[in-house]
């Protein structure tokens, strides 16, 4: 299983979940900054270099095709939803 977060609350949820049953997470630029990205230990976390929260489908879909190809064979759960 791999997880991409959408948004900062999505990114939050899945690192939490990946503490306790590992797996790898993927996010936006927008989910993360990048300091905050290279002092997170503990967690198999990727960062594409661009947003995803206001990305079009296209984009999305380019973003699972990328995961896709580094995590053949895996489920792939998109976080799907608004932040408040």
């Amino acid at each position: 299983m791999v997880f991409l977060a959408i948004t900062p609350s999505g990114l939050q949820e899945a690192i939490a979940r990946a503490r306790v049953a590992v797996f790898p997470i993927w996010c936006g630029s927008d989910a993360i900054v990048e300091s905050d990205y290279e002092a997170l230990e503990g967690v198999d976390l990727s960062r594409f270099e661009y947003e995803l929260s206001n990305a079009s489908r296209e984009v999305i879909l380019g973003a699972i095709e990328t995961i896709a190809e580094h995590h053949p064979n895996e489920t792939i759960w998109v976080e799907h939803g608004t932040e408040p």
